[in-house]
Order: C-alpha cells, then structure tokens, then sequence
C-alpha cells in the first residue's frame, strides 16, 4: 500500500523525470538558436539542478522499497505507470494533458528561481 506522502513523492519523481526527458529533447533544437549562448547555460543549470532533485527522490523511494517499473500508454489521452513496491506492485493513470501541464508548471517553478 502507497502511502498518501509517497505518492507525492513518486508524482514528483515522475514529473521531474518527464521534465528532463523533455528537456533533453529539446536541447538539439535550442543549439541551433542563434542566441543559443544565452539559452544553453541556462538549460544546463535547469537540467543540473532538476537531475540532483531526481536522484534525491529515487534515493528516497528507493530506502522506502519503492521503484518505478515502467510507463505503458493506453491510449493517447492516458497513460499507466507500474510501481514496484515491498508488498504489492501498484498502477497509476496519468491524463497525459495534465501531465504536460504540470511539468510545464515545473519547469516555471524552477526558472522563476533563478
């Protein structure tokens, strides 16, 4: 059984991961701006600062017993999230549109901070 404060810690952990995954796509494409010199330092402290947020949380998860297994789309407005835990495996729905969102909101969070 998730615990409600765990459960924030695995929504948190999943939006940081998606946050970086997103990023790191968009790295290419920010290279190729012609003010690249001004976007690239500030890309690469965000992606920094949110992968030393990242591995806190799965080392947190992890002394709790508790790892993410995997993602599995079920279709293009949802998507499942398998979580291994001691006792019991758990799945999670995520609406991919709040998802989105919520990392947008993330990554806000994180710049305004600078």
């Amino acid at each position: 059984m998730i615990k409600p404060e765990q459960r924030q810690q695995i929504h948190k952990y999943l939006l940081i991961e998606l946050a970086i995954k997103s990023l790191q796509i968009d790295y290419p494409k920010v290279e190729q701006f012609k003010m690249k010199k001004v976007f690239l330092p500030l890309m690469d402290s965000l992606l920094k600062e949110l992968r030393q947020e990242y591995f806190e949380l799965k080392r947190q998860l992890s002394q709790q017993r508790i790892r993410v297994v995997g993602w599995t789309t079920v279709d293009e407005y949802f998507s499942d999230v398998q979580i291994a835990t001691a006792g019991e495996d758990v799945i999670l729905r995520y609406a991919n549109q709040a998802l989105k969102t919520k990392v947008e909101e993330l990554i806000n969070r994180y710049l305004r901070r600078e």
